[in-house]
């Protein structure tokens, strides 16, 4: 862990760095974390209150959530231990979940469990538009699920261009050029 970023995370803590707030901030606390990797507990999946059940049940994929939040704090955490060296932070760049690979199930349902969940990312590589984070959800020994996970970064920038109406077929000033629109 860089030198001055805090070890350990709180719920508040963790809700002024991610985008989710109240109830959808699902996880409890951080409990250990470092520039490739994080772990996160929450208890969370067994409030009756928890926006992501339904029917009152919390699906075992739900799982994919708590592990795309626990990849949102590593993030607000590595930017702001890195932020410049004079002291001016940058904003961390807001992340999608783009894609989830590899997802094994090993449960149907998570709030059922009486312990506390334990949620870990580790980024696998990375550039500054992707990273390939592994994830894993455990309820004391027990695998609950586990699989990889694409963030995207700055979506805008990857985004095309917006077309007006002269692009649409049939349109003859879609056949003249679009020099000026690039």
């Amino acid at each position: 862990m860089p030198a001055g970023a805090p070890a350990t995370l709180q719920h508040d803590d963790i809700a002024r760095r991610i985008p989710h707030q109240g109830s959808m901030c699902l996880l409890e606390r951080v409990t250990a974390w470092d520039g490739g990797q994080i772990t996160c507990e929450a208890s969370s999946h067994r409030a009756a209150n928890n926006p992501l059940r339904a029917y009152g049940r919390l699906g075992a994929s739900c799982g994919i959530e708590y592990a795309a939040q626990a990849m949102a704090v590593h993030g607000a955490l590595i930017a702001e231990a890195f932020s410049s060296a004079d002291g001016t932070s940058p904003a961390p760049q807001a992340g999608y979940l783009a894609s989830v690979r590899s997802v094994t199930l090993h449960v149907e349902i998570l709030d059922d469990l009486s312990g506390s969940l334990t949620v870990h990312a580790e980024r696998m590589s990375g550039d500054a538009g992707t990273i390939l984070y592994s994830f894993s959800l455990h309820a004391g020994p027990a695998l609950l699920l586990s699989g990889r996970a694409v963030v995207v970064l700055n979506a805008a920038s990857l985004a095309l261009p917006t077309a007006g109406p002269a692009s649409k077929p049939g349109n003859p000033a879609a056949r003249t050029s679009t020099a000026n629109t690039l």
